[in-house]
């Protein structure tokens, strides 16, 4: 399967909030995401809801992006198409993938240049 034909008519839903990448030793109430890995437990949480009292660090201004599809398991080079036009653009990411969709989160400075990435790649670019 080529990843252009996913990425043509792709939904990507532009989440309202702007997010922080925090670490902590313990849970985070409201986290989107959580990420244990064994040596730090990495959390991406909407940055309204960030307890500084609680995070260990803490690296705000993110966008986030969903790839608002169900991605098959044998889908090759999706993220590569993604990251390499974002890259092209000099943009950084932060990526997070779930059991069935991509995540990814921009800096907020250059969300506007992955979001015209994506358009490009034929993603069909929304707001939430």
């Amino acid at each position: 399967m080529d990843p252009s034909s996913v990425l043509e008519g792709c939904p990507v839903v532009v989440a309202p909030d702007t997010y922080a990448v925090v670490t902590a030793d313990g849970d985070v109430p409201g986290a989107f995401a959580t990420v244990d890995d064994g040596r730090e437990r990495t959390h991406v949480v909407p940055e309204a809801r960030v307890d500084e009292r609680a995070v260990t660090r803490t690296n705000p201004g993110w966008t986030l992006l969903t790839f608002d599809v169900v991605l098959p398991f044998e889908l090759v080079g999706f993220l590569a198409a993604v990251a390499s036009a974002l890259a092209e653009r000099d943009v950084a990411v932060f990526v997070l993938s779930a059991y069935s969709t991509d995540h990814v989160l921009v800096a907020e400075d250059d969300a506007e240049s992955a979001l015209a990435a994506l358009s490009d790649l034929g993603c069909d670019v929304r707001r939430d």
